[in-house]
Order: C-alpha cells, then sequence, then structure tokens
C-alpha cells in the first residue's frame, strides 16, 4: 500500500457519502465490518455478489470510492499499441490472436511502431501501453529494441509494456529469468506492466480455456518481481464465462494477498468477457448487473489496491458512467486505437478525445481529473 493512498483514506472534501443502510442483512453485516477496519472474508465476498441489493452495494462501494478520492474520476491521454496479433497460447476466450503463419497474423517492426507512435494526432500522449502475443518469431533483443524504438519516437512517453504472460514467453525464449528479462526492459526505458494475462486464478478454469498459458502462482510472482525492481504494474480480472462466483471472490483474495506481499499493484481492472468469434461465442458474457455487483465487490474486497477501473473500452460508455457510482475511481484514457477487444465484439469507439472523456466523466457528476502513468495528477496547460 502506497503513503499516498493511505493518506488518501482521510475524508475526502467534496461529494458527500450516502450512508443508507442496505436492505439485505448480509450486506448490513459487511457495510457493519467496514465501519469498523475490517477486511472482508471470502464468505463476505459471495454475499456482495449474491445479494439482489444492487443499490445497497452500490452505496457501499460509493462510500469508500467517496472516501478516497471525493468526486474525482482519473483519466489518462493514452494510445494502446498491440504490436502482434501472432500466439501460440490459443486460449478458447480470445479473438485477438492468429497462429503463426495465418495471413492475418502480423508484428509490427520497431521502426514501424514507433511510426505509428509518431504519427498519433495526439501530441500530448503521455502513456503507451504496449501488449500483443506469444510469438515465436522475434528474439529478445526484439523487445529491447521495440522499447528503445518508442521511446525515441516520443521523448518522455512513459512505457507501459508487456504482460507477465509475455515477460515468461520472453524469459524462456531468452533461456534467462523473468527477473533477469524485466531487469533489461527497465533499462530500455520499461516503467510500468498492464495487468492483463491473470484471467481467472482457478487451475480449473486454467486447464479448461488456457492450459499453455503461465498459471496464477507464476503470474503473481512475475509482478512480485516487478514490484521488487520498482515497477509499478496493473492487475484483472477476466469475468463473465464459466467461472464461479466463489472463483471471483478468490481470486481478488490472491490479488489481496499478493499486495500485502509486495505493494506495487497501482490499478485493478475488471474485463467482462466478450465472447464474439471466440470459441465461446455461445456464452452471453456477463449482465449489466453482474458487472456492476463485481465492481462494487472489487472496491470493497481490494482495500490496499488504490485504484479501481472501469475500463470503458469493454464496459460501454453509459455502463461505465454507471460504474463510477459503484466504486470505480478511473476509467483508462483517450486510447487512440484499441484491437483486442473489438476483435472479440466490443461496439465502443476506439478512442476518444480528452473532450470526450471529460464530458463523459462530467455528465456522470464527477471532476475529471488528468493523472500520468503512476496516478499522479498532471496540470493541463
Amino acid at each position: 500500500m502506497t503513503e499516498s493512498f493511505e493518506e488518501s483514506k482521510a475524508e475526502a472534501p467534496g461529494r458527500t457519502a450516502r450512508d443508507d443502510a442496505p436492505v439485505d442483512p448480509a450486506l448490513r453485516a459487511v457495510g457493519d465490518k467496514l465501519s469498523g477496519g475490517g477486511r472482508l472474508d471470502f464468505e463476505d465476498g459471495l454475499a456482495c455478489l449474491e445479494t439482489h441489493d444492487l443499490i445497497g452495494l452500490g452505496r457501499l462501494a460509493f462510500n469508500v470510492r467517496t472516501r478516497l478520492y471525493g468526486d474525482e474520476a482519473y483519466y489518462i491521454a493514452n494510445q494502446h499499441l498491440n504490436y502482434t496479433n501472432i500466439c501460440v497460447n490459443h486460449c478458447r476466450f480470445c479473438a485477438f490472436h492468429r497462429a503463426p503463419g495465418d495471413p492475418e497474423g502480423y508484428l509490427m517492426t520497431p521502426e514501424e511502431a514507433a511510426g505509428r507512435i509518431a504519427e498519433t494526432n495526439a501530441n500530448d500522449v503521455r502513456e503507451v501501453h504496449v501488449v500483443g502475443g506469444c510469438n515465436p518469431e522475434p528474439d529478445p533483443a526484439y523487445y529491447v529494441a521495440l522499447l528503445e524504438a518508442l521511446g525515441r519516437a516520443r521523448p518522455g512517453l512513459k512505457l507501459k509494456a508487456f504482460t507477465a504472460v509475455e515477460i515468461a514467453h520472453i524469459a524462456s525464449r531468452a533461456g534467462c529469468t523473468t527477473r533477469e528479462v524485466l531487469e533489461r526492459l527497465r533499462e530500455a526505458g520499461l516503467c510500468a506492466m498492464p495487468g492483463g494475462g491473470a484471467e481467472v486464478f482457478s487451475e480449473r478454469i486454467h486447464q479448461a480455456l488456457f492450459p499453455r498459458k503461465i498459471g496464477a502462482d507464476r503470474w503473481l510472482a512475475i509482478h512480485g518481481e516487478a514490484h521488487a525492481l520498482g515497477l509499478r504494474t496493473n492487475a484483472t480480472l477476466l469475468f463473465g464465462h464459466i467461472e464461479t462466483h466463489a472463483e471471483r471472490v478468490e481470486h481478488l483474495l490472491r490479488l489481496r494477498r499478493q499486495q500485502d506481499l509486495s505493494g506495487g499493484f497501482q490499478c485493478f481492472i475488471l474485463l467482462p468477457f466478450h465472447p464474439a468469434n471466440t470459441p465461446m461465442a455461445y456464452l452471453p458474457g456477463p449482465s449489466g448487473v453482474d458487472i456492476l455487483k463485481t465492481m462494487a465487490l472489487s472496491r470493497l474486497m481490494l482495500d490496499n489496491i488504490p485504484h479501481l477501473k472501469a475500463y470503458w473500452i469493454m464496459l460501454g460508455l453509459k455502463l461505465t458512467q454507471v460504474a463510477l457510482h459503484f466504486g470505480a475511481d478511473d476509467l483508462e484514457g483517450t486510447i487512440v486505437q484499441e484491437r483486442i477487444a473489438h476483435q472479440a465484439g466490443a461496439a465502443t469507439a476506439q478512442g476518444l478525445t480528452r473532450t470526450q472523456v471529460e464530458a463523459m466523466i462530467t455528465a456522470a457528476g464527477f471532476r475529471p481529473v488528468e493523472r500520468n502513468t503512476f496516478h499522479e495528477k498532471v496540470e493541463v496547460p
């Protein structure tokens, strides 16, 4: 837990927290535990997901969110870059990947990737978010060259790049440890890591949906190594497919335990499953109510991860606005061009302007605050 997060637990100015007691007795018990400074346990988590008192649950999460951040809602001027869609993992929930040799597969050279960043009209982009697949073609030096080329294209741009899955893949190709990979990438400009690849920390689901990808223990260990090196990272949960409520809750508890140990998670992001164009297209994906319940539970249970993101790309703009009332304090950023969620059927725009992001926040009743990669407020001329 960071010092700034601890300090922010003092009553924040601005919006007045709603203190109406929940109707559901189980939620009243959750509220009493929170009021007494207690931590939610497994049974509390199940109670939150299984309640029919959606408004009561939302009030609990809103009160925590308000105590931490008042009426502020954060965003960043950033750009997503998916440098390759070729991947050997063949995860059943992924519509983005292409097998090696597929005519639709691609791999950007470092120079091509840098050109994408350099040609962006938004000159005030502060961060590039770099993720791809586990492509067997590039050698480990490629990833160093990629970061260095991006840094040359826009000096001062913060590089948030490569999931733990990609780090493990690079280490395997290089014949070295994941920590050694992280150290070399940090020297090349890496300053933070995205939270993708966590999926659900369940061995049952690991074997059913992504058996070729690293599992929970390895994912958590790599993030712990990054934290030890001073790299801040995010964390995710992909939900609304075949996981149970119990598996969702255990995922959150494992993230909380890792944060107690290494302290470097700065933001948690819920990723609702989009089934289109995947082998699991027969599933409906999570409902709006399910998304809001899981959002609220995340804010209540992850008491040591400072920020909770309502990722507008995957939630849609309207539900993102509602999610700000269910515990979320961040909604990602301008993005410019996103491919992964859109390959799976996301119907949102691929990017938004700063004006559009701020209008969305304001219309939801909050005050937009631009941040940097480290969730520090920035002054906009």
